[in-house]
């Protein structure tokens, strides 16, 4: 019998975990390991940032759904890993032992990295994790009674810019729908070269279309910007030409502001002497398998893929939800192939999908593969993303409870967007 540890219960680990279960049968012993008890979907985080949504409608119970499915569950944070024992040490102190080993952590917050950034020591909102989104909403509250100029964006290595495009635009049509947007001046800053990068050196005409969005919701923007420091109500921003030099030094006056900040691998992970990039994303190769320790494998935002191309201002590669299935069925196959003796064959697609809200309308993209040149470019807008991103959340999250390993981008996302099924190399 094999022991398979999943570390990490969000959209990457939950599914993983059902796949391993449908597909390594009841022989192996199964265990998720996950630094609280609740599962959370994060990609409805920009909607309880301004209060659409709740806390009781984007997160469950992991537990009981786990262990339905025969899947062991322990909620405590991992402090230490030793991949020459093949170990973890928890936070209580207790240890749990495995034969395979996959990381889908996602990533750690590097507010740290910008003075005043963050919304714990800093002057900055996020809606990274479903806390910070609460917070976020219950400072929007107070800022509604007292309207003023608003900042949303990106620092610089971000590599997740979707959301913030998305809580502009939904703070855009909140405003509006209270009557107030004529009070709220409001600014997207962002390390992307241009308008509709994305991280991805811009898809189709997301240039263009992202560029007109803006303005016809009379939203100003500064590209090329490096956030230097934030203090309370002022954002200091330096403004970058395309060979990295600073061309203007702005202070921007703020009552509100949701900054994403640049990822970092999380402690225990990062810790690993040969498993991860200096920034603490774990390297892997072709089969998700990390090449110094081959019993660990990962999956999601957590691991290390380089940057599509070189920006004036870093920026990172965005992971989204097709990339991370895709990965995690090809580990599954391979933690199988393991078992059964054989080398691993199986890979996954890097190729990036999204549905991205923008409050009463929406924008999806394609790009396939995710480095350029690709065989699909394909950027498109219209109410239909947004009611098709409220049915993906809905079926996402009931798809989690159920326990299936179901692959929904394959199945529905895809032939929703008219292309046809991709395998896997």
């Amino acid at each position: 019998m094999a022991h398979i540890v999943i570390l990490g219960a969000g959209i990457g680990g939950m599914p993983a975990a059902y796949e391993a279960r449908e597909h390594l049968g009841k022989a192996h012993k199964i265990t998720v390991i996950n630094a609280t008890e609740y599962f959370q979907f994060v990609p409805s985080n920009p909607w309880v940032g301004v209060g659409w949504r709740d806390r009781e409608g984007i997160t469950f119970p992991i537990r009981p759904y786990l262990e339905r499915k025969g899947i062991d569950f322990i909620a405590q944070a991992v402090t230490e890993i030793d991949p020459e024992a093949k170990r973890l040490t928890l936070l209580n102190g207790e240890t749990v032992a495995y034969d395979f080993l996959l990381i889908t952590t996602g990533p750690k917050l590097a507010f740290e990295e910008i003075p005043g950034l963050g919304p714990l020591a800093g002057h900055t909102q996020s809606i990274c994790t479903v806390d910070h989104a609460e917070t976020a909403k219950q400072a929007y509250e107070k800022f509604i009674e007292k309207p003023g100029p608003i900042i949303i964006g990106a620092v610089q290595g971000a590599s997740c810019f979707g959301p913030a495009y998305e809580y502009a635009f939904i703070v855009d049509a909140d405003l509006r729908k209270r009557q107030l947007r004529d009070k709220v001046p409001m600014t997207y800053v962002t390390s992307e070269p241009y308008i509709g990068h994305l991280g991805l050196g811009g898809v189709g005409d997301s240039k263009g279309m992202m560029e007109s969005e803006l303005r016809q919701h009379h939203i100003k923007w500064i590209t090329n910007a490096k956030v230097t420091k934030i203090e309370a109500g002022i954002m200091h921003v330096a403004e970058h030409n395309d060979k990295g030099e600073v061309i203007k030094e702005h202070e921007l006056p703020f009552a509100y502001s949701m900054m994403l900040p640049a990822f970092k691998g999380v402690d225990a992970v990062a810790n690993v002497a040969g498993l991860c990039n200096p920034r603490g994303f774990v390297i892997v190769d072709e089969h998700q398998r990390s090449p110094k320790y081959p019993s660990i494998y990962s999956a999601g935002v957590c691991i290390a893929i380089p940057p599509v191309e070189q920006t004036p201002v870093p920026t990172g590669t965005p992971k989204t939800g097709y990339m991370i299935e895709s990965m995690v069925a090809a580990i599954v196959q391979n933690i199988k192939e393991e078992i059964d003796g054989r080398s691993p064959t199986h890979t996954g697609t890097w190729n990036a999908i999204c549905l991205a809200d923008m409050g009463d309308t929406g924008a999806a993209f394609v790009a396939l593969p995710q480095i350029p040149p690709r065989n699909v470019n394909w950027f498109k807008k219209g109410k239909w993303v947004h009611v098709a991103k409220v049915a993906f959340e809905k079926y996402f999250i009931r798809k989690m409870k159920k326990g299936t390993s179901e692959h929904i981008f394959e199945k529905y996302v895809l032939k929703m967007l008219g292309i046809e099924r991709i395998k896997n190399k």
